[in-house]
């Protein structure tokens, strides 16, 4: 049994970094870049203004000024601002020659013979200048860079209409255990349906990868080797839920072995989750995950998904905060720690849920985030500040 650290250390250095492939612009949300993106053209590309209002001369704003012409943003302007001129300007459109600021025209008013007067005791220079946001040849995003919709618009900008992003990993999803049927159907005696691979198939989804489902293979050893080297040829990574304990029926580990899965670890010093496997083959990899929900969905969290992210080149860091812990959570000293589903009130308390264990299905419906106990601690009392690491 090896520690949490070290297991998450082990499965993010056997991470390969998948392929790259390049992708259309509008279909790039939550891809990793594979390259540095470097801009093509100053930004803005040429001075502008800031505002809607008049482009002078400082130094002429205390006279009446004559309007020489009406700017409209992506026109070019057609004659250049001499002294007592200006140029009606509109927010966007590129500055005439000769004028070194623009005034806004709540600023202005006209008189009687159609100039323009200012009407405030001073102005800033409104002026959006050539290259003040980026110069051609600079870097605007790294590689490794999860693209959010406000990255969209700077790859646009940068004229990346077809970035180059990291492909995303390919994952199967096997259920094991003859008690297990499908949602749809209702269970006959003794029982349960299938939640884990379609809360893990939705994990996968939301770790922006590629979820394959290759149903459930039972407790039959010939069943889940044959979905096993399937799922093995298909794709990058392979997950198993269930049947990795020490029961009789508790098959995945020899079965990973028998398939080429050269096993790293077999168990972590981790509350809920301990028999949690991870394996490397010279065709993918392969996680052994525990049967009961709670450490299934935990064991994805924090071990599985920042995997799968490293594969695409990108280093996942989940959100943590501190808050206050709302009531006494006493935890059995253990030679693992626990982590502890909690919620989180407005006034940052952080309430311990109830939690009968790990397959408590529905401990997790209002869990924020979770807080560690650490190995040989006996829990916190109310009003600790702890660690949350948010969902």
């Amino acid at each position: 049994m090896i520690r949490f650290d070290e297991a998450l250390s082990t499965v993010l250095a056997s991470a390969r970094l998948l392929a790259p492939e390049k992708i259309d612009l509008q279909d790039s949300l939550g891809r990793i870049l594979a390259e540095d993106v470097v801009s093509d053209i100053d930004m803005p590309p040429f001075d502008k203004s800031a505002m809607d209002g008049y482009a002078c001369r400082k130094a002429d704003i205390g006279t009446p000024l004559e309007i020489l012409e009406i700017i409209p943003a992506g026109k070019s302007p057609q004659l250049a601002v001499g002294k007592n001129q200006c140029a009606k300007i509109m927010t966007g459109a590129a500055i005439p020659e000769g004028a070194d600021c623009v005034v806004m025209v709540e600023h202005t008013r006209l008189d009687e013979a159609d100039r323009v007067r200012f009407t405030a005791e001073e102005t800033n220079t409104n002026i959006c200048f050539k290259g003040e946001d980026i110069r051609a040849g600079q870097i605007v995003l790294r590689r490794s860079c999860r693209i959010r919709p406000q990255h969209i618009a700077v790859l646009a900008t940068a004229g990346k209409a077809r970035p180059l992003v990291s492909r995303r990993p390919r994952v199967g999803i096997i259920a094991t255990g003859d008690e297990l049927v499908e949602p749809a159907q209702t269970p006959p005696p003794f029982s349960i349906r299938n939640s884990n691979s379609y809360q893990l198939y939705a994990q996968v989804v939301a770790a922006d990868s590629l979820p394959t489902y290759y149903g459930i293979a039972g407790d039959h050893e010939q069943e889940i080797d044959g979905r096993l080297r399937q799922a093995l040829r298909e794709n990058d990574v392979v997950l198993l839920s269930g049947g990795v304990s020490m029961g009789d029926f508790d098959l995945t580990p020899a079965i990973m072995t028998r398939n080429g899965i050269d096993i790293k670890f077999d168990a972590i010093a981790i509350k809920p989750g301990k028999p949690t496997h991870f394996g490397v083959g010279t065709g993918g990899y392969c996680f052994g995950l525990p049967g009961n929900p709670v450490s299934t969905f935990l064991q994805f969290e924090i071990l599985v998904k920042p995997f799968l992210y490293k594969l695409m080149g990108h280093d996942l860091r989940p959100y943590r905060s501190q808050a206050i812990l709302e009531r006494d959570l006493p935890v059995k000293l253990s030679d693992r720690e626990s982590w502890i589903p909690v919620s989180l009130t407005p006034d940052n308390r952080a309430v311990p849920l109830h939690y009968h264990g790990s397959a408590h299905i529905n401990a997790l419906d209002c869990a924020d985030g979770f807080i560690v106990v650490p190995i040989g601690s006996q829990g916190f009392t109310r009003g600790t500040q702890v660690d949350v690491r948010h969902l």
